[in-house]
C-alpha cells in the first residue's frame, strides 16, 4: 500500500466511523464546492465510460471537426 493509499484509508475510515447525520454534513459541504463538485463529476464521468474502447486523438479531433 502506498503513503497515498494509506492517508485515504485513514480519513474512509474515520469518514465511515461518524454518526449519520456527520456523513451527510460532510458530502454536502464537498457537494457544495464548486471545484470538489466539478472534479467529482468528472471522476464520475471517467469511470462510467471506463469499459468503453479508446481512440487517438487525432481521430477523436477528425470526428469533432467533421460534426
Amino acid at each position: 500500500m502506498t503513503s497515498t493509499q494509506a492517508t485515504v484509508e485513514v480519513f474512509y475510515t474515520a469518514f465511515k466511523s461518524l454518526p449519520k447525520s456527520e456523513q451527510n454534513a460532510l458530502l454536502v459541504r464537498i457537494a457544495t464546492d464548486e471545484t470538489v463538485r466539478e472534479d467529482l463529476l468528472d471522476l464520475a464521468v471517467v469511470l462510467s465510460r471506463q469499459d468503453e474502447p479508446s481512440i487517438p486523438l487525432s481521430e477523436y479531433a477528425a470526428e469533432r471537426a467533421r460534426k
